[in-house]
């Protein structure tokens, strides 16, 4: 066939490459807006009920574009799918004629006796001219209009969907904002400031942070007033919380009433929302627990009893049902229930994203792109001001050179803390090694053609446990240390808000507190301090401490710390409300975890249900099968066995194959599930998967 023949298609696919590339080249972004605005701009209607919709829809999913400019988009990407969907529908249907114009005897020898009587069914009938140009004209033209209108569909309902995404996670955050704001506000900073250092930290508190940042461009950039720019920030919100809280905000700074005491009242009305709201999602948890064991556990077990008994019965062929569910279907559902369980657990983890701290012993020191690096180092190695040019470049660019290869020198200085600091990395060492492993064992085998499934399945198991048990090792370590903290966290902040308000300075404080018992915390603490004695600053100590602990909870408190220092040196209250924050953020995540013990119990039992039928199936139904009169075919043992309609073949081997390999793939993903549902992130899964997967291969090597 000539490549002639699929120069339209490749045309098509080519019109579509601009808008491919759009969202990672300037270039082609530049091309696609000129022709949006040029060809379609002229046409967008702004003004209507639907319109100031969209509008509001942009701006509540912080869209950097107008709606002159997303609508031309629209068109323009709804226009391109319509034609690459036209010139696709004629390749398919002109596909689906060659596959169908197969003759019926060809039919009839292809497919198995026992649905031959589908060829007789099969007829294509011979079109002429006029009704193939017809026929092509219809699919070119509903399979176009189809992606064309689905494309424009797809624009404005991804749209709702950022906007309804960034309400839940304002929402998830709003607690610990408005604790941020209600703790400054008691420290004496003025309002406006306290904004902008909240914008500053949105890194920090998440969504919420994310959209003060509006008000605050809006006063800094655009010299509106703070009111007006807090109302605007209301309105723009696709949060109804945070909508009422910015209006109801607006309201107490007209009227002078007290702030620090409204912000109290709306944490504790915040604190209260979460409670109930994770009881909800806790509730729905449950319910997606029980879903899940009868759809994915339960469901699998019975269908592959009812294709098992089938076969072996001689009704019909099932092996190749019981490959398309184990190796497709199965992975395939739990990877779909996996990302729906993501999307409505998202708003769990937002706002507690890590930041990362630069080295302080550098921070000052200036960088080879710096424009003043070579009028003066003072500091920067030794080299005083009045060293040559040359020498200050050379000493610059060796800074420069310490960045870059800092981390590297670090993880290799310290490879335990830089393993628990991101257990992901110990995957690095251990992936290559599974994969040497696997060449070094099974490949000679391979190459020879000596190779059996059953010297393969060993070696992949074993490698896949190598990886998933060491990075499930790393990952509980870092977890229990990072609980540990986050629950003396606490007592820490009430030791040093009793010291503050006995009088004592910040830096007093933490003198005074490093010779308390923290538990976990004194070694970090005595750091820090001993980091003050040697001359370094507070805020820089703490940062210090930060980047060491490297958790959301630390992260949120020293950041709340170090901003009340600049207001004020008593930060007592400050102190007692971070407290009682971390109290309740730890008492939440404590109470999901005692509520998802229970249906991480029964997703683990509804797995050892699964294997025991299986092995069942697999130990007695299968070995039943040797009483019956046997044959040698090909070097495999085959049985006959008498069913309903006839004498059946069975491979007794590939049913023992298929058995084994649908318990691995059940119990990788059941502990991928479990970690998700109880700790919620899919590498807590890690551990369940590993603890799963071993149990299924230790039970299948003892059967006989």
């Amino acid at each position: 066939m000539s490549l002639l023949n699929f120069l339209p298609l490749l045309c098509a696919l080519a019109l579509l490459a601009p808008v491919a590339l759009s969202p990672v080249s300037t270039r082609a972004n530049r091309v696609v807006t000129r022709v949006s605005l040029s060809v379609f701009g002229r046409y967008v209607r702004e003004s209507g009920r639907r319109q100031a919709r969209r509008r509001r829809l942009l701006r509540a999913a912080h869209v950097g574009e107008t709606y002159r400019l997303y609508a031309s988009k629209t068109w323009v990407y709804a226009g391109l799918a319509a034609v690459a969907g036209s010139v696709v529908g004629v390749y398919l249907v002109g596909l689906v004629l060659a596959v169908l114009s197969v003759s019926s005897a060809t039919l009839r020898e292809t497919l198995p006796s026992r649905l031959g009587f589908l060829a007789n069914l099969h007829a294509v009938p011979t079109l002429s001219m006029s009704e193939l140009f017809v026929t092509l004209l219809f699919s070119s033209a509903t399979l176009g209009l189809a992606a064309g209108g689905l494309t424009y569909w797809l624009r404005w309902a991804t749209l709702s969907h950022r906007a309804d995404a960034r309400e839940r996670r304002i929402d998830a955050s709003l607690a610990r904002t408005v604790a941020f704001v209600y703790a400054l506000s008691r420290s004496g900073m003025a309002f406006p400031e306290i904004l902008r250092t909240l914008a500053r930290n949105r890194a920090v508190y998440g969504e919420a942070a994310e959209e003060v940042e509006v008000a605050v461009k809006a006063m800094d950039l655009f010299g509106l007033d703070m009111l007006t720019a807090i109302q605007q920030m209301a309105q723009q919100s696709p949060s109804e919380k945070f909508e009422d809280l910015a209006e109801n905000l607006t309201s107490v700074l007209q009227s002078g009433q007290s702030l620090p005491s409204y912000l109290h009242d709306q944490y504790e009305r915040y604190q209260e929302d979460a409670e109930a709201e994770q009881e909800a999602f806790l509730e729905l948890l449950a319910t997606l627990a029980e879903g899940y064991v009868s759809l994915f556990v339960v469901g699998p077990l019975l269908l592959v009893t009812l294709l098992v008994i089938v076969g072996l019965m001689g009704i019909a062929e099932t092996l190749e049902f019981l490959h398309l569910m184990t190796y497709l279907l199965v992975p395939l559902g739990n990877v779909g229930f996996v990302v729906y369980l993501d999307s409505i657990t998202e708003s769990l983890t937002a706002g507690g994203r890590d930041r990362d701290v630069d080295d302080p012993t550098i921070a000052d020191v200036r960088r080879v792109s710096d424009p003043d690096a070579t009028r003066s180092v003072l500091g920067d190695g030794g080299v005083a001001a009045s060293a040559s040019r040359d020498d200050r470049l050379a000493n610059a660019e060796r800074l420069a050179l310490y960045d870059r290869f800092r981390d590297l020198r670090s993880g290799l200085e310290n490879p335990v803390r830089t393993v628990l600091a991101d257990p992901v990395v110990v995957l690095y060492a251990t992936v290559p090694l599974a994969v040497v492993s696997l060449v070094v064992r099974v490949g000679p085998a391979v190459a020879a053609g000596t190779a059996t499934p059953r010297a393969v399945d060993d070696a992949v198991v074993q490698a896949a446990l190598f990886v998933l048990a060491t990075f499930a090792v790393v990952r509980e370590l870092r977890r229990r240390r990072l609980m540990s903290i986050e629950a003396a966290a606490p007592d820490l902040l009430d030791r040093l808000a009793s010291v503050n308000e006995a009088g004592m300075t910040v830096v007093e404080s933490i003198e005074q507190v490093a010779d308390s018992d923290l538990g976990v915390l004194d070694a970090e603490i005595r750091r820090t301090w001993r980091d003050i004695e040697w001359g370094t600053d507070a805020a820089t100590a703490l940062y210090r401490f930060e980047d060491r602990i490297d958790s959301p909870t630390i992260t949120r408190i020293v950041t709340l710390v170090t901003n009340a220092m600049h207001a004020s040196d008593d930060i007592g209250r400050v102190l007692r409300i971070a407290a009682d924050d971390a109290q309740a953020t730890r008492r939440l995540r404590r109470q999901r975890r005692q509520e998802m013990l229970t249906y991480l119990v029964i997703v683990y039992l509804a797995f050892l249900v699964f294997l025991i039928i299986v092995a069942a199936l697999n130990s007695i139904l299968i070995p039943a099968l040797e009483q019956v009169p046997q044959t040698e075919t090909g070097g495999s043992v085959s049985a006959a066995v008498p069913g309903t309609g006839g004498v059946s073949s069975v491979s007794v081997d590939a049913y023992t194959l298929v058995f084994f390999h649908t318990a691995l793939i059940q119990g990788l993903f059941s502990g991928v599930v479990a970690g998700k549902m109880g700790e919620g992130s899919v590498r807590d899964g890690a551990k369940h998967a590993a603890v799963l997967v071993t149990v299924a291969y230790v039970v299948f090597l003892a059967l006989p």
